[in-house]
């Protein structure tokens, strides 16, 4: 059975360990058992201690998954994939991680297939928001994308703002994630059904509510396993075909041109392929915003020669 992955997104300050502290609490009432994956920017870990004993803890420190320590996150989830005795991870990022990268790094070729994600949750500080142009334009940038690729937005601290503002806040999160649901809050309180009713599939990963009427997903994952070879020009005419919102694809594809199947790496349009000396895993994923799961599946199974 696929291991089921959060992950825990948001600001500095906004309330994310506080919210991961509850959200462990819902999991082990609807019969869970979660493990954490933390990461923080330094040396020391602040706050691992919040994170039960009885409850499988991994800490990447001194970096971010989304850049400087990704081979440290591989190895954190093969341990955990090898322990064994959880069945939900929630990974907890650090303020400065963009949520197209962290999925990125999370979803390794080796063991994507092993895992299903529920959604990314993103904390919104309600005053910073409101103060957001004294933000340099960096951290701006970051806060929006943190926002536009959330699939529930967890808006904290809202009893130091006014009621009028909340209404603001509410317009100018949806104007930029309509596909994701917005709650005002204090102390990071999320009702459990928000939290369970975060909708998957196996055929890839959509962060739209069951609760909302829309389907579109602002990102979404696909794990491909080919069961045969390909041809190499097919597969550069499907790389070809595909749309701009296809943001990264990575895996290992066993090429008829080839003894090892070659790592390959997409990122915004540029391919590299590097040759292997053994066996892998031949998993492609793909990662893009709101991807045509279904056309991009059969894409695959057209180049995927079984036979011959």
């Amino acid at each position: 059975m696929k291991k089921e992955v959060y992950i825990l997104g948001g600001f500095l300050g906004s309330g994310k360990t506080t919210l991961l502290k509850k959200l462990l609490i819902h999991l082990k009432e609807a019969g869970k058992k979660p493990a954490v994956l933390m990461n923080e920017l330094g040396k020391v870990s602040i706050d691992s201690s919040e994170v039960d004993s009885d409850t499988p803890l991994k800490e990447l420190l001194d970096g971010c998954i989304c850049c400087t320590i990704q081979e440290k996150l591989e190895a954190q989830l093969q341990e955990l994939l090898y322990e064994k005795d959880w069945d939900v991870l929630v990974i907890e990022t650090t303020g400065a991680a963009h949520p197209v990268e962290v999925m990125d790094s999370v979803l390794s070729p080796l063991f994507a297939d092993q895992f299903l994600f529920k959604g990314i949750i993103t904390t919104v500080d309600a005053k910073r928001w409101l103060n957001r142009s004294e933000l340099s334009p960096q951290i701006l940038h970051l806060l929006r994308e943190q926002v536009k690729y959330a699939s529930l937005l967890v808006v904290n601290k809202t009893d130091e703002i006014k009621e009028l503002d909340k209404g603001n806040i509410s317009y100018e999160l949806s104007s930029l994630n309509p596909s994701a649901t917005i709650l005002l809050t204090t102390y990071s309180s999320v009702p459990n059904h928000l939290i369970t009713e975060l909708s998957t599939s196996e055929e890839g990963i959509n962060f739209a509510l069951t609760t909302r009427e829309s389907t579109s997903s602002p990102l979404r994952s696909y794990v491909y396993s080919f069961k045969g070879s390909v041809k190499r020009e097919k597969f550069m005419a499907w790389l070809e075909s595909l749309p701009s919102s296809v943001f990264r694809i990575k895996g290992f594809v066993p090429f008829k041109e080839t003894t090892y199947p070659e790592l390959f790496q997409y990122s915004f349009g540029m391919p590299i392929f590097l040759s292997e000396d053994m066996r892998m895993p031949t998993n492609l994923v793909i990662i893009g915003q709101n991807l045509s799961i279904e056309d991009i599946s059969t894409q695959l199974k057209t180049i995927d020669e079984v036979n011959g």
